[in-house]
C-alpha cells in the first residue's frame, strides 16, 4: 500500500522492535516540539537526519513529504513576521517587521522537519500492522488498536470507491461548477460512498464472525521481549532525549 513506502527495507532501524521505535520518537518528538533553543532544535534536527541515513530510505520520497510540511511552514514565515507584536523590529522594502516572529517562525520550522523525519525514520520503517500490536503491547487499548487496524486496511478501498464515483461522474460529463447541481452532485458521491462502506463493513463483520474471530489479532511474527540490541538502540535514542532536554 501507498501508507508502507518506507516500510520495505534491511536496515537495523527496519529490524528493530517497533514498540523501542514508538516509545523513543514519543519522547524525542515531545522534547523537540516543546524546545524553546535554536540548538535544540538544531541538534534535534541533526539527529532526525542520521537517522534517516542509518534507515537507508529515498531521499526523493522524503522530500515529497517535507514539500507539504514546509509549504506551511513558509506562510508562517509570511505571516507571523507580520503579525507578531514585538519591540524588536527590521525594515525590509519599506515594510516593517518583527524579528522576533521571523525567528519564531524559523525556529517552528526546524522543529516541524525535524519531527518528521524522525517520524520517517522510526515510525514509518515499519509496517501499520506492526505498530498496532506494538502499541497494544505498550498498554493501549486493544479496540483502539483495531480501530487503528481497521481503518488502515480499509481506508484505501474506501478512496477506490470514491474514485469510481468520480470516474463514472466523469463519463457523464460531469464538470464541477460554482452551481447548486455540483454541490447536490457531491454530496450524492459522498452519501453512496457511506452507504457502500457500511455495506462493505456488514459483509467483512459477517465474514469474521463465520471465522471465529474473536476480537484479537494474532502477529504471526511475534518477538516476545524485546531483544538486547533493541533495548540498546531505545537507551541510546533516550540519553540522546535526555540531552536534549538538559541543553
Amino acid at each position: 500500500m501507498t501508507f508502507e513506502q518506507f516500510s520495505d527495507g534491511t536496515s537495523f532501524l527496519h529490524r528493530a522492535d517497533p514498540r523501542g521505535k514508538l516509545i523513543s520518537t514519543g519522547v524525542l518528538s515531545l522534547i523537540i516540539a516543546l524546545s524553546q533553543r535554536w540548538n535544540t532544535a538544531f541538534l534535534g534536527l541533526l539527529l532526525a537526519f542520521f537517522l534517516v541515513l542509518a534507515a537507508r530510505l529515498s531521499w526523493t520520497k522524503i522530500a515529497r513529504r517535507l514539500l507539504i510540511v514546509n509549504s506551511f511552514n513558509l506562510l508562517l514565515c509570511l505571516i507571523l513576521p507580520l503579525t507578531y507584536t514585538a519591540n524588536n523590529t527590521l525594515s525590509l522594502l519599506g515594510i516593517t517587521l518583527s524579528s522576533t516572529g521571523l525567528f519564531l517562525a524559523l525556529l517552528i520550522t526546524v522543529k516541524s522537519n525535524a519531527v518528521i523525519l524522525l517520524f520517517i525514520s522510526l515510525l514509518a520503517t515499519s509496517t501499520a500492522a506492526q505498530l498496532g500490536h506494538a502499541l497494544q503491547k505498550l498498554g493501549l487499548s486493544p479496540k483502539l488498536c483495531l480501530l487503528l487496524l481497521f481503518s488502515y486496511r480499509y481506508i484505501a478501498l474506501i478512496q477506490q470507491e470514491l474514485f469510481r464515483l468520480q470516474r463514472a461522474a466523469r463519463l457523464r460529463c460531469f464538470q464541477p461548477k460554482t452551481n447548486l447541481h455540483t454541490y447536490r452532485t457531491y454530496s450524492y458521491m459522498l452519501g453512496m460512498m457511506l452507504v457502500r462502506s457500511w455495506n462493505r463493513a456488514a459483509r467483512v463483520q459477517q465474514a469474521m464472525v463465520l471465522r471465529g474471530f474473536s476480537g484479537e489479532f494474532h502477529n504471526l511474527h511475534d518477538s516476545g521481549k524485546m531483544q538486547k540490541k533493541d533495548l540498546l538502540l531505545l537507551v541510546i535514542l533516550l540519553l540522546a532525549g535526555f540531552g536534549l532536554m538538559v541543553l
